[in-house]
């Protein structure tokens, strides 16, 4: 039997238990580190909720007339331009028919009128060089009557008649001109009236083209039809609401949350919707006074309305911020420290981690408040093993 020594056993022994105690050095690739920042934390108060559209569509009768085919009924999705309701197209399709011809009428009416003007305007313009011509003939006689009166050819009545004559002719002149002048206003204003009856026809024409293009009613959006007004061969009037869907191109959120968390949810609080690894952020709107079911309804109106992660009837997790804490010392959560109590962690400093206890705040899935013990950049590191691979050191050596 070999008999060791007691002070070799002795020693043999303090090396296992120091193996047991001490830690061996760490090599960083195997540990986390968290900074240490300053920011704002909040504690979540969890809800629940469901995406809704944010707005109704009200899609109103174009015309008067009766209902054809019904091709989206309701609670069908529906894509921008989809084609919901066909409405009955023959009457409006005789109207443009019978304004059509009526334009052509006018038409014809505004250049035949055209022709009349420049035809009268030729015979007036005639008429004024006869009667210029007649006045420089007579004026011309009047020379030549006072050239034989003074050689005792003529007597002085003659010229006094064919003064006479000149002076009556000018007064034609003027009012023949007086009339022309009258009787081409005449003719411009019934071409101007008659344009501006071709102008009322044809925007009336427009608008009836306008409302048979609208006698497909089509979607305005993408959204879900909530109810048709009218059935197939039923007639409907002009402006009447015919159809409502929701518009699915931005969203809302109809929230949900236990009434004895009624003092958190106030018109204006920020909530942020949880979408994976998103955080949507909103505000409250309106808070529905009554209470169903031990739980208060209110609307969530987001910053991002239009997210595509947003799904018509899809459920979510809220969270309306609690109580909150503005730029204050922080770290990321990793689910490791209590609340208000002290924790230790270790501190990554001069290649080795030294260990700390620090005091928790607030806390949420995100971040947790320090509230003693860490400063603004220091960094947190923690084995990807866990906590107990620190053995509880004061220090420990991190190899790079």
């Amino acid at each position: 039997m070999i008999l060791i020594p007691a002070g070799i056993l002795v020693i043999f022994v303090l090396i296992f238990i120091l193996r047991r105690i001490i830690p061996k050095a760490i090599k960083i690739k195997d540990c986390i580190t968290l900074n240490v920042e300053q920011g704002n934390v909040y504690e979540p108060i969890v809800a629940t909720g469901t995406v809704e559209a944010e707005n109704e569509v009200l899609i109103r009768s174009p015309y008067s007339s009766i209902v054809k085919q019904i091709i989206k009924e309701p609670g069908a999705r529906v894509l921008k331009g989809d084609v919901i309701l066909v409405m009955e197209d023959e009457m409006i399709k005789e109207e443009i028919d019978k304004l059509n011809d009526q334009l052509e009428l006018k038409r014809n009416t505004l250049e035949k009128n055209k022709l009349n003007e420049f035809s009268t305007n030729v015979d007036l313009n005639y008429s004024e060089e006869v009667k210029k011509l007649n006045i420089t003939s007579l004026k011309s006689q009047l020379s030549d009557e006072e050239q034989l009166l003074e050689v005792g050819g003529i007597s002085p009545a003659k010229i006094v008649k064919t003064k006479q004559e000149i002076a009556l002719a000018e007064k034609d002149l003027v009012m023949l001109k007086q009339k022309n002048s009258i009787r081409l206003k005449q003719l411009k204003a019934e071409e101007q009236g008659l344009n501006l009856g071709i102008k009322i026809q044809e925007k009336e024409l427009g608008d009836k083209i306008h409302i048979l293009d609208k006698m497909r009613l089509t979607a305005p959006s993408n959204g879900i039809i909530l109810s048709v007004s009218n059935k197939v061969g039923e007639k409907i009037e002009k402006d009447n609401i015919l159809i409502r869907m929701s518009d699915l191109s931005t969203f809302k959120i109809a929230g949900s949350v236990d009434d004895k968390l009624a003092d958190y949810i106030k018109t204006g609080k920020r909530v942020y919707v949880v979408i994976d690894s998103e955080r949507l952020a909103g505000n409250i709107g309106n808070v529905t006074p009554m209470i169903e079911n031990s739980k208060i309804q209110f609307n969530v109106h987001l910053e991002e309305k239009n997210n595509p992660k947003l799904i018509s009837n899809q459920n979510l997790v809220l969270w309306v911020v609690g109580n909150e804490a503005e730029n204050t010392l922080r770290i990321r959560n990793l689910n490791l420290f209590s609340k208000e109590v002290p924790n230790v962690l270790y501190v990554l400093k001069n290649g080795e981690a030294i260990r700390r206890e620090i005091i928790t705040g607030i806390k949420n899935p995100d971040y947790i408040q320090v509230l003693s013990g860490l400063e603004a950049g220091e960094k947190v590191i923690i084995p990807k093993q866990g906590m107990s691979a620190f053995r509880n050191s004061s220090s420990v050596v991190i190899n790079n």
